[in-house]
């Protein structure tokens, strides 16, 4: 079974300014979905259209990011932003049922400013299951999975909360709801902890989605760095892999130039510019 790609499309195609445009040109470079962050500024009627027009499913949604003047990056395990978490929750909620979407990323947040991590880990992760559970609940009313990721805290956030997959495993046990699940970046899960293979392996029952980007740069899959994607591609065929792998990277320069490594994905697979299989005489 050949892996299925997602174009982020708050990271890919930034040549164009909306999230529809960026939607329909996903949609000529072959991918088979698209995922983005809180689509703020983008009516959800707008995104829907442009999704039916392009042919492309939204498989993925963040929740809101809070309050980005005080800095915050998701509220979930944030203490005294319960009330926030739920609003933003509803609002994400609604928006994911008008553009179909089946997936939204509850993001953890940040240690407050100033504050000892350490001295606050309990409090937070309390928080963090009381937020999830509420939101595995509210999400069960609507078919939806919730999804957890952990973000490095060594290069991209030194604040986020949730920054490994034994973290995010643990809390995921704790909570003890079906339709919470993990979503692995690769590229956050190398910088915090390497060993990938046994990583995929260990988790895969919990991966509910999976994000890529070259190490260090956060570039193109085949742009120099420390990770090895053809590889990885047949690790997850490998292991049964049916999700879809979004493409969280900030292209070196043109989006579409940059494709080059999804094209020789296909081609090595014998599939057409799309993924879908060649004709046969």
């Amino acid at each position: 079974m050949s892996l299925r790609f997602a174009a982020n499309v708050s990271w890919l195609f930034a040549e164009l300014p909306a999230l529809p445009a960026r939607l329909e040109a996903a949609a000529r470079c072959g991918f088979a979905a698209a995922e983005a962050a809180w689509p703020e500024g983008c009516p959800a009627p707008a995104l829907r259209a442009a999704a039916e027009r392009a042919g492309l499913p939204i498989v993925l949604l963040n929740a809101p990011p809070g309050d980005r003047e005080r800095g915050e990056l998701g509220l979930g395990a944030v203490p005294g932003r319960q009330d926030a978490f739920r609003q933003g929750l509803a609002a994400a909620v609604q928006y994911a049922r008008e553009v179909g979407c089946h997936r939204i990323h509850l993001m953890a947040g940040r240690v407050p400013q100033g504050a000892d991590r350490t001295a606050l880990v309990g409090e937070m992760e309390t928080t963090f299951i009381e937020n999830l559970r509420y939101a595995a609940d509210i999400l069960a009313q609507e078919d939806m999975i919730g999804l957890v990721e952990p973000i490095n805290s060594r290069i991209t956030d030194p604040r986020y909360f949730l920054n490994t997959p034994q973290q995010a495993a643990a809390i995921l046990e704790k909570v003890g709801r079906p339709n919470l699940k993990l979503q692995l970046d690769i590229f956050h899960c190398q910088i915090m902890d390497g060993n990938l293979s046994r990583n995929l392996e260990t988790y895969f029952p919990l991966i509910g989605h999976i994000q890529i980007a070259q190490v260090p740069g956060r570039h193109e899959p085949d742009s120099p760095g420390e990770l090895n994607f053809p590889y990885i591609f047949e690790l997850l065929e490998s292991l049964g892999y049916t999700g879809y792998v979004g493409c969280e990277y900030t292209p070196k320069g043109d989006t579409v130039e940059g494709l080059g490594w999804l094209r020789s994905y296909w081609e090595s697979r014998g599939l057409q510019p799309g993924g879908t299989r060649k004709a046969t005489d």
